[in-house]
């Protein structure tokens, strides 16, 4: 998102983290922005019964929590790493004063800020009022923009475990895996050697 260059120049460091690390966690003052070089990150909550909730998945060249970095509140969610992930960080100082000093910047802020927001209003109508069919299909074409999902002869490849998009429609995994043998049936989806195209 933001040149790799860029941010160096303004004291971004290099960080890896290993699979399953935690890069910051709910409750935590945000100090730093983070923005993906390699890898995949995934911020998270829990319920009271232990029951996972994703808030989102990020990926090279995204960043992630950048909400209470502008609002001065700790994080409302974890971040994980699902893979090896090297990420860049820069603290909050640096990063505002970044912003303030190159304008393009801001508005690609603002742009991927609102992208999110957009996306979680449409997510939260759909949990809330829609038939497990409908959030999944939803879920699959907004992924294929956002996440930018690769299409090959068979479609969009939707690169997300069953457990994923359950964990992000509110679905149980079984629920998945009936819909998508319903939407298979329906030719709203494709499934070649367990992988789900759109």
């Amino acid at each position: 998102m933001i040149e790799i260059e860029l941010l160096e120049k303004y004291g971004a460091v290099r960080k890896q983290y290993k699979k399953s690390e935690i890069i910051f966690e709910k409750g935590n003052l945000a100090t730093h922005y983070y923005q993906i070089i390699s890898g995949a990150v995934k911020m998270n909550n829990f319920n009271d019964e232990g029951r996972e909730f994703i808030q989102g998945f990020f990926y090279a060249n995204q960043s992630f929590g950048e909400p209470p970095l502008f609002l001065d509140r700790t994080y409302p969610a974890n971040a994980e790493a699902i893979e090896d992930c090297e990420l860049l960080s820069i603290p909050k100082d640096s990063f505002l004063k970044l912003i303030a000093e190159n304008t393009a910047v801001s508005i690609k802020i603002i742009e991927n800020l609102a992208q999110r927001l957009h996306y979680k209003s449409v997510m939260a109508a759909e949990i809330s009022t829609q038939d497990s069919e409908h959030r999944l299909l939803q879920l699959f074409d907004y992924s294929i923009t956002y996440f930018n999902f690769k299409k090959d002869k068979n479609g969009f490849h939707i690169d997300l475990t069953r457990q994923q998009m359950g964990d992000l429609t509110g679905l149980r995994v079984e629920t998945v895996i009936r819909t998508i043998k319903t939407l298979e049936k329906k030719g709203e989806l494709k499934i070649v050697n367990r992988k789900v195209y759109r």
